[in-house]
């Protein structure tokens, strides 16, 4: 039988801090759990100076002290960066790398691959939630891993929510990304229709209250609705360019599997269209400006 790790006995790594990764560690340091820190732009170190928390010099600092390294990166190639460097990969010998950020499931697969051969372990545990549920410890957590993985690292990943074992490394990478593509595809298709409505002279309201007693309605209108009335896109728990990202991912991996995927490519593009506009860094809901053509408006 599989032993889970005990927190108190070992030191876990985190890798990236950013909007996710910052409360991430935060929470860790709350319960108490041994924690080394680490991220390429320094400033955003800077929280978790004064916290308990041990910041690393370097990716070979944190992999010397640490049994169990989480990642929580924006993309595989920055994860290729930290960790898959000819200077990092001896250090990765006896280490298990859990992967919690959102790329392909390809993409796991070679990580994985690298990860082995370099003589370390690694299983992905990408999340659904924002800060405020990180905050909570009510993420989603969706684990791609051997049964026994699971067992083992469970008492740190319970730690941000409920874990559910999706099945071995790939699943639930795969499942992160149809999630995220729902993201993608029914906030514009929310957007399309509050767009026309109010070019149309209905008032939003009505159109809200008709659309919250229909089976149409999904709770992350309402999220967003505000945020695209008053076109306020700051402080994002989930930037545009993120999501653009995680739309090609998705594309990517559909295109091979032979499905179609016309519908999606025109999010893309929205997507696209919002970034390219200033608005990569803005909370995603900013796709309601490209919709409503205001880049081109602003350029005639």
């Amino acid at each position: 039988m599989v032993q889970p790790i005990n927190i108190s006995t070992i030191k876990i790594g985190l890798i990236g801090t950013g909007l996710m990764g910052l409360p991430m560690a935060t929470r860790l340091i709350a319960a108490n759990v041994p924690l080394v820190v680490y991220n390429r732009t320094v400033e955003k170190l800077e929280p978790l100076r004064s916290t308990g928390a041990e910041i690393a010099t370097s990716v070979i600092d944190l992999l010397q002290s640490c049994q169990g390294v989480m990642t929580m990166l924006t993309n595989a190639d920055a994860i290729r960066e930290m960790l898959l460097s000819e200077e990092a990969r001896p250090y990765l010998n006896d280490r298990t790398v859990i992967q919690m950020g959102t790329i392909a499931p390809s993409q796991s697969h070679h990580i994985q691959d690298e990860i082995m051969a370099a003589g370390g372990t690694y299983l992905e545990a990408p999340v659904l939630g924002s800060i405020s549920e990180v905050n909570a410890g009510k993420l989603q957590v969706m684990v791609g891993s051997t049964p026994e993985q699971f067992d083992r690292w469970l008492p740190i990943l319970q730690h941000f929510g409920i874990p559910m074992r999706i099945g071995e490394v790939g699943s639930a990478s795969a499942l992160k990304l149809a999630l995220n593509q729902l993201i993608g595809s029914l906030t514009t298709a929310f957007a399309l229709s509050l767009g026309f409505v109010q070019a149309q002279g209905v008032e939003v309201e009505t159109f809200m209250q008709i659309l919250r007693k229909s089976a149409l309605y999904a709770p992350t209108f309402d999220k967003k609705l505000q945020r695209m009335v008053d076109n306020n896109y700051d402080h994002p728990n989930f930037p545009t360019k993120h999501l653009l990202k995680d739309m090609t991912l998705f594309l990517d991996e559909a295109i091979a599997l032979g499905l179609q995927v016309d519908s999606l490519a025109g999010v893309r593009k929205i997507l696209e269209i919002a970034c390219d506009s200033g608005l990569a860094d803005a909370d995603y809901s900013a796709l309601f400006a490209a919709v409503k053509g205001e880049r081109m408006k602003n350029e005639e």
